[in-house]
């Protein structure tokens, strides 16, 4: 997310008046609000600056509702980080919100590949510990 934020024009000193909006699909499961609201958390620390998590569809905040509680408290500098994996609709329409700068969504960073790529061994290792015959694969 960063890295995508920094791409879109993010810079290295948050200035006091900068925000994020953390854009996701949005579902009715409350674990992937709880997901996202985490990664909020994350981004926040790692940035130093206020993150708030808003949605496409299906959850609430909206994009639109978050940008307005953010200049409501002062950030005018207010980016959108997008946490989808690909572009379409959701996306756009969420980076169309963007007071200022819109990073691109996750799906072709290098890091996304990385991250699939440890998960798929994760879930090998995990298998190959169930089923030994897998170890052997």
């Amino acid at each position: 997310l960063q890295a995508r934020l920094e791409e879109a024009g993010w810079g290295g000193t948050p200035r006091r008046t900068s925000a994020v909006v953390l854009a996701a699909a949005g579902s009715r499961d409350p674990d992937a609000k709880t997901d996202t609201t985490r990664t909020a958390h994350l981004l926040a620390a790692r940035l130093g600056v206020p993150v708030l998590p808003a949605y496409a569809s299906a959850a609430t905040p909206t994009v639109e509702t978050a940008v307005r509680t953010l200049l409501a408290r002062g950030r005018r500098h207010i980016a959108l980080a997008s946490y989808f994996t690909a572009p379409g609709r959701f996306a756009t329409e969420c980076a169309q919100a963007a007071p200022w700068i819109a990073a691109a969504p996750l799906g072709t960073h290098p890091s996304m590949a990385h991250l699939l790529l440890h998960r798929y061994d994760e879930t090998l290792a995990a298998a190959s510990t169930a089923v030994p015959e897998l170890a052997s694969a």
